[in-house]
């Protein structure tokens, strides 16, 4: 969820195409939406130790912890294909996909390792199974194929003189406007604090590779919310 406070959102954004050189998340770049959120970083910090838990305590037959599991991570799959497709009811469905994967593979787990990149990689394999239905395109459709595809851009229409609500408006719909490929890596990295190399893996392309990608969708951004948050600031 973006902040209410636009100018920082857009300073936000705005600041991670200058970090583009860090390998690390964007949580660990001291940016100025982050500013004073010492607390709500340990916090973090904790769910994603207790996801671990849970996690590995599922894998080991304890069915219990899946509701916390599910509670924890299904709210952030669910924004992860919002990125992807903007369908609700589709996105629910594709949730139910991930975690019948995820209980077929939970065995695969490795107990202390991340959970979220694990269970990104599980999510982006069925988005992109869905896109090759959506597509019709066939189970061995090559990367190209697939990068054809998902370069596809949105169109959205922009404004002016907008009040706060329609700022935030603008701010999503600049992210929304961007390319799959683009929309995808810039949540995984500014949303869930993803490194690029594991970005890399749960989308099954080189680190390097989403770093160009990331590269390019926050200077497209940057263009795009430049005059936003020039008005933002102005008195």
């Amino acid at each position: 969820m973006l902040m209410p406070q636009i100018a920082a959102a857009t300073l936000s954004l705005i600041g991670l195409a200058c970090a583009m050189r860090s390998d690390r998340p964007a949580s660990a770049l001291g940016l100025a939406a982050r500013a004073g959120k010492g607390t709500a970083a340990a916090t973090e910090a904790d769910t994603r130790e207790a996801e671990q838990a849970w996690m590995a305590a599922y894998a080991a037959g304890d069915d219990r912890a899946f509701d916390s599991l599910f509670k924890s991570l299904a709210p952030r799959l669910i924004a992860f294909f919002m990125r992807a497709i903007a369908d609700r009811a589709l996105a629910e469905d594709l949730l139910q996909t991930t975690f019948v994967r995820l209980h077929a593979a939970r065995h695969t787990y490795r107990t202390g390792a991340p959970v979220r990149p694990w269970v990104f990689t599980i999510a982006a394999r069925v988005r992109i199974d869905e896109l090759r239905r959506r597509q019709r395109l066939r189970r061995t459709a090559s990367d190209v194929e697939l990068e054809r595809v998902e370069a596809e851009p949105t169109s959205q229409s922009e404004g002016r003189g907008l009040d706060d609500e329609a700022r935030d408006r603008s701010v999503r719909l600049a992210i929304d406007s961007l390319p799959e490929s683009q929309r995808l890596v810039i949540h995984l990295h500014r949303f869930e604090g993803l490194s690029f190399a594991q970005i890399g893996k749960v989308l099954d392309v080189s680190e390097g590779a989403a770093r160009i990608r990331a590269f390019r969708a926050y200077g497209a951004l940057r263009e795009k919310l430049l005059p936003l948050m020039a008005e933002a600031s102005s008195p």
